[in-house]
């Protein structure tokens, strides 16, 4: 809002040198003359301060074209004013053309303006020649293009303003659904591994209830263990400092398949895998396990690692749907950020294979 009062009063200030038309036609002997050259010349300045006042919206990125009607009618005005400026006082009112040019290239498309100013410069020149009683004036023409050119300067400068902060104001909308995508990533990959498993074990606690309470005792324990880690989860994920390692995911995964019945094949170690890539194999061992918990129904998993690759493998019948959902989803998003490729499908083997590669 401060630019737009700038180019305002910027302009404004200028009007001093309408005193001069003023007194031109203040001091006429024509009682006619004095009255019309003072009110012509009093509204065109109105015209012209009340013209930029209106025009400035076109600086905050509307369009700016011929044929709008308040731009149609404050130029049209500003030209009958010379033309009445000039007939009643003569050639004290070329002055008034340095505020039409300003006026053009403020209100007008850059093409259509620079024309007008022309114009307006051509008859700076050529009509001092022309009519009698008045004498030549080359500086008026210089005097017009000197005042567009810094109109235009601040026009441009203010434009680019209002440009840059769409721009800025674009970048924090972005960076705002950037950081709700990652929270809501977060979220899902975090707590849909923590509650499938305590699904699971809340499922087998309720069989070995009557048959095995020391062991329901424990799977209790455990359920109340993973609760805790999935409030923990949540808070770090909120204040956006979540890690994940993959050793840990790796003993996570061992007990929530032992947990839901299914023979696990895991590393001993994760060493293999640079560091850099840990918490992104993490993810996918997290993610990866998770479904085979939660749909394959398979009886044995197998993860192998690699400096490259880390790949799932089951038994079972996979997701219903190839897609996986939503945590695929989000698995496919941290993956394609690393710059690697995630695929899944049918292993050779007839189970189901989820494998991401990373160059």
């Amino acid at each position: 809002m401060r630019h737009f009062r700038f180019v305002w009063l910027w302009v404004a200030v200028w009007l001093v040198y309408m005193v001069y038309p003023i007194e031109a036609a203040w001091q006429h002997p024509e009682t006619w003359r004095r009255v019309v050259g003072v009110a012509a010349a009093v509204a065109y300045s109105a015209v012209y301060v009340v013209g930029f006042l209106r025009l400035r919206m076109s600086l905050r990125g509307k369009a700016r074209r011929i044929g709008r009607p308040e731009t149609t009618a404050i130029l049209a005005s500003m030209i009958a004013l010379v033309v009445v400026l000039a007939l009643a006082i003569g050639q004290p009112s070329m002055t008034a053309l340095v505020y039409l040019a300003a006026m053009a290239v403020f209100a007008l498309p850059t093409r259509a303006a620079w024309a007008l100013v022309g114009v307006l410069a051509a008859a700076a020149l050529v009509l001092p020649r022309t009519l009698p009683g008045w004498t030549r004036n080359d500086d008026l023409a210089f005097q017009v293009g000197i005042a567009a050119l810094a109109v235009w300067g601040v026009v441009h400068l203010v434009e680019r303003n209002t440009q840059l902060a769409a721009a800025r104001e674009e970048i924090e909308r972005l960076a705002v659904d950037a950081e709700r995508n990652r929270f809501a990533r977060d979220l899902h990959d975090l707590l849909g591994h923590s509650l499938t498993v305590v699904s699971v074990k809340a499922e087998l606690a309720g069989r070995l209830l009557h048959l095995a309470p020391d062991r329901a005792e424990a799977e209790l324990s455990d359920i109340q263990r993973l609760a805790r880690e999935a409030l923990t989860d949540v808070r770090t994920a909120v204040g956006g400092y979540r890690e994940v390692s993959l050793g840990v995911e790796l003993a996570r995964a061992r007990g929530a398949l032992a947990a839901a019945g299914i023979e696990a094949s895991l590393p001993a170690d994760c060493g293999v895998v640079p560091a850099a890539r840990q918490e992104l194999f993490g993810w996918v061992v997290r993610e990866g396990v998770t479904n085979v918990v939660r749909h394959s129904g398979a009886r044995t998993c197998r993860v192998l690692l690699s400096g490259r690759s880390v790949e799932i493998l089951d038994d079972g019948r996979g997701p219903s749907d190839s897609g996986g959902g939503a945590g695929l989803a989000g698995l496919r998003e941290r993956v394609a950020a690393a710059g690697g490729a995630l695929s899944i499908g049918r292993a050779d083997s007839g189970g189901f294979v989820l494998t991401v590669t990373v160059p």
